[in-house]
Protein backbone atom coordinates (compact mmCIF):
# COMPACT_ATOMS: atom_id res chain seq x y z
CA UNK A 1 0.00 0.00 0.00
CA UNK A 2 1.66 3.39 -1.15
CA UNK A 3 2.28 5.55 1.75
CA UNK A 4 -0.60 7.80 0.00
CA UNK A 5 -3.66 5.47 0.44
CA UNK A 6 -2.58 4.98 4.24
CA UNK A 7 -4.96 6.80 6.74
CA UNK A 8 -3.20 7.85 10.15
CA UNK A 9 -3.44 8.44 13.26
CA UNK A 10 -1.66 11.16 15.33
CA UNK A 11 -1.02 10.51 19.06
CA UNK A 12 -0.41 13.99 20.67
CA UNK A 13 0.17 12.84 24.66
CA UNK A 14 -0.36 16.26 26.91
CA UNK A 15 0.02 17.57 30.34
CA UNK A 16 0.21 21.21 30.37
CA UNK A 17 0.24 21.95 26.72
CA UNK A 18 -2.43 24.57 26.23
CA UNK A 19 -0.27 27.12 25.22
CA UNK A 20 1.08 24.90 22.30
CA UNK A 21 -1.60 22.36 21.41
CA UNK A 22 -3.90 24.50 19.15
CA UNK A 23 -1.27 25.57 16.96
CA UNK A 24 0.40 21.89 16.78
CA UNK A 25 -3.15 20.64 15.70
CA UNK A 26 -4.03 23.11 13.25
CA UNK A 27 -0.24 22.39 11.40
CA UNK A 28 -0.48 18.60 12.02
CA UNK A 29 -3.77 18.88 10.34
CA UNK A 30 -2.18 21.24 7.55
CA UNK A 31 0.98 19.02 7.03
CA UNK A 32 -1.14 15.86 6.80
CA UNK A 33 -2.60 15.53 3.60
CA UNK A 34 -3.51 11.79 3.67
CA UNK A 35 -6.64 10.76 5.88
CA UNK A 36 -5.71 11.58 9.02
CA UNK A 37 -6.99 11.67 12.53
CA UNK A 38 -5.38 13.71 16.02
CA UNK A 39 -6.27 11.51 18.94
CA UNK A 40 -5.10 13.91 22.36
CA UNK A 41 -4.63 12.14 24.87
CA UNK A 42 -4.31 14.58 28.15
CA UNK A 43 -3.36 13.47 31.99
CA UNK A 44 -6.45 15.65 32.86
CA UNK A 45 -4.20 18.78 32.83
CA UNK A 46 -4.38 21.88 35.54
CA UNK A 47 -3.98 24.13 32.81
CA UNK A 48 -7.37 23.06 30.58
CA UNK A 49 -5.31 21.68 27.44
CA UNK A 50 -8.08 19.25 27.43
CA UNK A 51 -10.51 22.05 27.01
CA UNK A 52 -8.67 23.88 24.15
CA UNK A 53 -8.90 20.59 22.42
CA UNK A 54 -12.27 19.83 23.28
CA UNK A 55 -13.48 23.04 22.28
CA UNK A 56 -11.69 22.58 18.28
CA UNK A 57 -13.14 18.86 18.09
CA UNK A 58 -16.23 20.20 18.84
CA UNK A 59 -15.31 22.20 15.54
CA UNK A 60 -13.41 19.55 13.52
CA UNK A 61 -14.25 15.99 13.42
CA UNK A 62 -11.02 14.69 12.27
CA UNK A 63 -9.88 15.41 15.83
CA UNK A 64 -10.73 13.44 18.80
CA UNK A 65 -10.16 13.92 22.72
CA UNK A 66 -9.04 11.51 25.27
CA UNK A 67 -9.04 12.90 29.23
CA UNK A 68 -7.25 10.57 31.23
CA UNK A 69 -8.43 11.22 34.93
CA UNK A 70 -6.32 8.86 36.74
CA UNK A 71 -3.25 8.06 35.12
CA UNK A 72 0.09 9.11 34.12
CA UNK A 73 2.80 8.67 32.34
CA UNK A 74 4.38 9.14 28.77
CA UNK A 75 4.26 5.50 27.57
CA UNK A 76 0.76 4.88 29.02
CA UNK A 77 -0.83 8.17 27.35
CA UNK A 78 0.51 6.26 23.82
CA UNK A 79 -0.77 2.85 24.74
CA UNK A 80 -4.08 4.07 25.52
CA UNK A 81 -3.70 6.63 22.55
CA UNK A 82 -2.85 3.02 20.40
CA UNK A 83 -5.63 1.28 21.56
CA UNK A 84 -7.88 4.20 20.19
CA UNK A 85 -6.39 4.87 16.74
CA UNK A 86 -7.79 3.51 13.67
CA UNK A 87 -5.00 4.43 11.02
CA UNK A 88 -3.00 2.44 8.75
CA UNK A 89 -0.14 4.02 10.38
CA UNK A 90 0.00 5.62 13.82
CA UNK A 91 2.85 8.32 14.66
CA UNK A 92 3.32 10.63 17.70
CA UNK A 93 5.46 13.51 18.58
CA UNK A 94 6.06 16.01 21.69
CA UNK A 95 3.50 18.54 22.03
CA UNK A 96 6.14 21.07 22.50
CA UNK A 97 6.19 22.07 19.11
CA UNK A 98 9.63 21.10 19.58
CA UNK A 99 9.19 18.55 16.36
CA UNK A 100 8.23 20.11 13.80
CA UNK A 101 4.96 18.38 12.31
CA UNK A 102 5.87 19.43 8.97
CA UNK A 103 8.35 16.78 8.89
CA UNK A 104 5.09 14.13 9.11
CA UNK A 105 4.90 13.73 5.52
CA UNK A 106 8.17 12.67 5.17
CA UNK A 107 7.88 10.25 8.01
CA UNK A 108 4.95 8.77 6.68
CA UNK A 109 6.57 8.52 3.12
CA UNK A 110 9.15 6.35 4.18
CA UNK A 111 6.89 4.04 6.12
CA UNK A 112 6.06 2.74 2.11
CA UNK A 113 9.56 1.13 2.92
CA UNK A 114 10.10 0.13 6.49
CA UNK A 115 7.80 -0.67 9.10
CA UNK A 116 8.88 2.03 11.82
CA UNK A 117 10.19 5.14 10.95
CA UNK A 118 11.61 7.66 13.56
CA UNK A 119 12.35 11.45 13.27
CA UNK A 120 16.64 11.82 13.87
CA UNK A 121 18.61 14.62 15.01
CA UNK A 122 21.75 12.61 14.39
CA UNK A 123 21.28 11.50 11.15
CA UNK A 124 22.96 13.90 7.67
CA UNK A 125 20.27 16.98 7.83
CA UNK A 126 19.05 16.77 11.49
CA UNK A 127 19.62 19.09 13.95
CA UNK A 128 19.07 19.40 17.87
CA UNK A 129 18.82 22.84 18.73
CA UNK A 130 16.07 22.30 21.82
CA UNK A 131 18.15 21.64 24.47
CA UNK A 132 20.93 23.27 26.93
CA UNK A 133 24.53 22.04 26.68
CA UNK A 134 24.36 19.98 29.60
CA UNK A 135 20.89 17.86 27.70
CA UNK A 136 22.75 17.49 24.17
CA UNK A 137 25.75 16.06 26.42
CA UNK A 138 23.14 13.80 28.12
CA UNK A 139 21.75 12.77 24.47
CA UNK A 140 24.27 12.14 22.76
CA UNK A 141 26.35 10.12 25.37
CA UNK A 142 22.90 8.09 26.10
CA UNK A 143 22.53 7.70 22.09
CA UNK A 144 25.80 6.66 21.59
CA UNK A 145 25.66 3.70 24.10
CA UNK A 146 22.57 2.30 22.47
CA UNK A 147 24.32 2.66 19.35
CA UNK A 148 27.03 0.73 20.62
CA UNK A 149 25.54 -1.54 22.28
CA UNK A 150 22.24 -2.43 20.73
CA UNK A 151 23.41 -1.66 16.66
CA UNK A 152 24.38 1.72 14.45
CA UNK A 153 21.63 1.39 12.37
CA UNK A 154 19.61 4.01 14.63
CA UNK A 155 21.27 7.12 15.39
CA UNK A 156 18.48 8.48 17.59
CA UNK A 157 17.10 6.05 20.21
CA UNK A 158 15.74 8.46 21.86
CA UNK A 159 13.55 10.37 19.34
CA UNK A 160 10.16 9.57 20.48
CA UNK A 161 9.41 11.52 16.75
CA UNK A 162 7.56 8.41 15.49
CA UNK A 163 5.51 6.72 12.32
CA UNK A 164 4.73 3.40 12.58
CA UNK A 165 3.29 0.72 11.00
CA UNK A 166 -0.30 -0.68 12.81
CA UNK A 167 1.07 -4.51 12.65
CA UNK A 168 4.01 -3.48 14.39
CA UNK A 169 2.17 -3.04 17.79
CA UNK A 170 1.07 -6.15 17.57
CA UNK A 171 4.06 -7.82 17.67
CA UNK A 172 6.26 -5.15 20.04
CA UNK A 173 3.40 -3.10 22.87
CA UNK A 174 5.04 -0.02 24.27
CA UNK A 175 7.72 -0.69 27.65
CA UNK A 176 8.67 1.62 30.05
CA UNK A 177 7.65 4.91 31.84
CA UNK A 178 9.46 7.32 30.06
CA UNK A 179 11.85 8.06 27.24
CA UNK A 180 13.08 4.75 27.54
CA UNK A 181 10.23 3.13 25.64
CA UNK A 182 11.87 4.57 22.60
CA UNK A 183 15.02 2.46 22.40
CA UNK A 184 13.04 -0.40 23.62
CA UNK A 185 10.96 -0.31 20.71
CA UNK A 186 13.44 0.61 18.41
CA UNK A 187 15.90 -2.09 19.19
CA UNK A 188 13.19 -4.88 19.24
CA UNK A 189 12.17 -3.74 15.91
CA UNK A 190 15.61 -4.60 14.48
CA UNK A 191 16.04 -7.64 16.42
CA UNK A 192 12.85 -9.00 14.85
CA UNK A 193 13.96 -8.13 11.62
CA UNK A 194 11.66 -5.41 11.06
CA UNK A 195 12.61 -2.12 8.62
CA UNK A 196 13.36 0.90 10.51
CA UNK A 197 14.42 3.89 8.88
CA UNK A 198 16.06 7.33 9.78
CA UNK A 199 14.21 10.95 8.54
CA UNK A 200 16.27 13.91 9.57
CA UNK A 201 14.50 16.71 11.60
CA UNK A 202 15.73 20.21 13.37
CA UNK A 203 14.34 19.87 17.01
CA UNK A 204 13.71 23.65 18.27
CA UNK A 205 13.61 25.22 21.49
CA UNK A 206 10.41 25.68 23.41
CA UNK A 207 9.08 28.76 23.09
CA UNK A 208 5.98 28.64 25.47
CA UNK A 209 5.23 26.45 28.60
CA UNK A 210 6.89 25.05 30.76
CA UNK A 211 9.62 21.41 29.81
CA UNK A 212 8.55 17.92 30.98
CA UNK A 213 11.88 16.77 30.75
CA UNK A 214 15.08 17.40 32.75
CA UNK A 215 16.46 20.78 32.86
CA UNK A 216 19.73 19.99 34.72
CA UNK A 217 22.05 17.49 35.66
CA UNK A 218 20.65 16.16 38.41
CA UNK A 219 17.52 15.85 36.55
CA UNK A 220 19.31 14.17 33.50
CA UNK A 221 20.64 11.62 35.99
CA UNK A 222 17.49 10.82 37.57
CA UNK A 223 15.93 10.51 34.40
CA UNK A 224 18.87 9.00 32.32
CA UNK A 225 19.47 5.78 34.72
CA UNK A 226 16.22 4.38 33.46
CA UNK A 227 17.66 4.58 30.15
CA UNK A 228 20.87 2.79 31.01
CA UNK A 229 18.68 0.26 32.97
CA UNK A 230 17.12 -0.72 29.42
CA UNK A 231 20.27 -0.36 27.24
CA UNK A 232 21.86 -2.74 29.34
CA UNK A 233 18.75 -5.32 29.17
CA UNK A 234 17.99 -5.07 25.85
CA UNK A 235 21.69 -6.33 25.33
CA UNK A 236 22.72 -8.45 28.18
CA UNK A 237 19.37 -9.86 29.05
CA UNK A 238 16.85 -12.60 28.06
CA UNK A 239 16.63 -12.67 24.07
CA UNK A 240 12.87 -14.12 23.72
CA UNK A 241 10.71 -10.98 23.76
Amino acid sequence: MSDKDQSVSVLLPTYNERENIGELIERTLTSVQQPVEVIVVDDDSPDGTWQVVQAMAEREPRIRLLRRMNERGLTSALMAGIGLARGDVVAWMDCDLSMPPEVLPALLAATDQADVVAGSRYVRGGRDDGRSLTGKLFSRTINLAASLLLGWRVKDYTSGFLAVRRPVFDRIPLRGDYGEYCIDLLARAQRLGLTVREVPYRCAPRLRGESKTATNAIGYIRRGWKYVVTILRLRFGRRPE
